[in-house]
């Protein structure tokens, strides 16, 4: 199963069916939202915008990790060889946002045990099952309350995602996906943009 999950542990896009065998980069690149991002604006992403107190325009960005090839909607961290100070603040601060998408599978699996083992159902069975259960994990954050309740407590519930200013921009620029990365990674590493903790999480690991 791939997903697009958005800061809320909410599922947006999933693509179910493919051999375990296969990698992810393969997968992605063979279903429909990856064709979707290559076309203009079939999935209607906002214009980009100006990052939060800052005068750093942006595109919105799909999270990805080093098995997706960048495009100008989808951003990857640096290779892991000679990484600058900025550039490892900014893969810890994409592998917190990635945190999210692997808060959202954790928490679909823990309460619905079915996915502890092999499901023993024909696979056209088994991928309604599992795009019902999205459906339904969905639906269980449709408002505070019940989300509270889906949620096992022990799940780190806080994304730090902060939200895009609207102040955008109706035209699209021609940047390169490594032009989008390095000025996200700038970002990152502004007053504006850095969370207090950076540097110090990254002098840990």
């Amino acid at each position: 199963m791939m997903a697009l999950v958005d800061a809320q542990y909410r599922f947006l896009y999933v693509d179910v069916g493919c051999y375990g065998r296969f990698a992810d980069g393969g997968v992605f690149n063979s279903c429909s939202l990856s064709s979707a991002l290559e076309t203009d604006n079939s999935l209607h992403i906002p214009a980009d915008c100006k990052l939060p107190g800052s005068d750093i325009v942006s595109p919105f960005v799909i999270v990805a990790d080093d098995a997706f090839a960048m495009k100008r909607h989808l951003v990857k961290p640096y290779s892991a060889r000679n990484l600058t100070h900025k550039q490892r603040i900014f893969n810890y601060r994409l592998s917190r946002a990635r945190r999210v998408v692997e808060n959202a599978f954790g928490i679909m699996s823990s309460r619905f045990r079915i996915f502890g083992k092999a499901i023993p159902l024909a696979p056209h069975k088994v991928t309604t099952l599992v795009l019902a259960v999205c459906c339904i994990h969905n639906f269980l954050f449709r408002n505070k309350t019940s989300s509270e309740q889906y949620m096992s407590e022990n799940v780190d519930q806080t994304s730090d995602l902060q939200s895009i200013t609207r102040t955008c921009r109706t035209s699209r620029h021609a940047n390169e996906a490594t032009e989008v990365r390095e000025n996200l990674c700038s970002y990152f590493n502004t007053a504006a943009g850095a969370v207090s903790w950076q540097t110090q999480a990254i002098m840990s690991h």
